[in-house]
């Protein structure tokens, strides 16, 4: 997995105005660069299953854009605008062991899954990663998931990745936590206060493929890769099937 990730909205014009797609796509590529750094504890013993690790790194996303440290005059709140106005990209590494105990003592926000534990820290310039971060392996992230994953809860927001691409586990969770981020812009406040106030209820669940086209052509938010590594550029890789924003389209539709 790279260093560098990219994604891109859909033609929705997003409803919430702290989206930097707001901005002409020329803007973002100019800004300095930063990165959303998200490490995923991976013991030898008792590595997490694959969709536990993508759904709490989904979460940990919007945990992070929710912290009051993230927000208004928050100590993170300027790393996150220039983060946000630039591209938004995530790196997900591993650790274990002393890696994982020392990543704890930076500031930032771990988010637990059933067994899963990944800690978001604030963005930080793409060639300026703390020493105890950059140290950390992004290779070796390959995590399975010992059962299929049951069908996702009726009204829990669903991150449907492409059944026709494979990606690492830590690419994945990169790319379900961009569509955790590309839903959030869309969704009002008060759909924004509902999600939060589930605890980000979410499920990550590849698509079946005959329903691929239909997801990635309604008008969902759907993330679009750079091609930086692992696929080609411009894969639609996830989309992001948030039940306020189904309603809606759905809306548009009959109305």
């Amino acid at each position: 997995m790279s260093s560098q990730h990219q994604n891109h909205t859909s033609e929705v014009p997003a409803v919430g105005a702290d989206s930097p797609f707001r901005q002409e796509h020329a803007a973002r590529d100019e800004a300095p660069q930063f990165v959303l750094p998200l490490v995923v504890r991976i013991e030898k013993a008792e590595p997490p299953a694959r969709t536990d690790a993508l759904e709490t790194a989904a979460r940990a996303v919007l945990v992070l854009l929710t912290d009051g440290r993230a927000r208004g005059e928050g100590e993170w709140a300027e790393a996150v605008r220039d983060w946000q106005d630039a591209r938004i990209r995530k790196v997900v590494r591993r650790a274990r062991g002393a890696e994982w105990r020392k990543a704890g003592t930076l500031p930032g926000v771990t988010v637990h899954g059933d067994v899963a534990e990944v800690r978001v820290f604030p963005p930080v310039p793409l060639d300026g990663w703390p020493k105890e971060l950059a140290k950390l392996q992004v290779s070796g992230t390959d995590l399975d998931d010992p059962e299929p994953a049951a069908p996702a809860a009726p009204g829990v927001t669903v991150l449907w990745l492409n059944p026709e691409l494979e990606m690492s586990a830590g690419k994945a969770m990169a790319q379900a936590g961009h569509a955790a981020q590309l839903a959030w812009w869309e969704l009002t406040g008060a759909e924004r206060t509902a999600w939060q106030d589930s605890g980000f209820r979410l499920a990550v669940r590849t698509a079946p493929r005959e329903r691929w086209a239909e997801l990635s052509g309604s008008g969902l938010p759907v993330v679009r890769d750079a091609g930086f590594t692992e696929i080609a550029p411009g894969s639609a890789t996830v989309v992001a099937d948030h039940p306020a924003l189904r309603s809606r389209l759905a809306g548009g539709a009959t109305g």
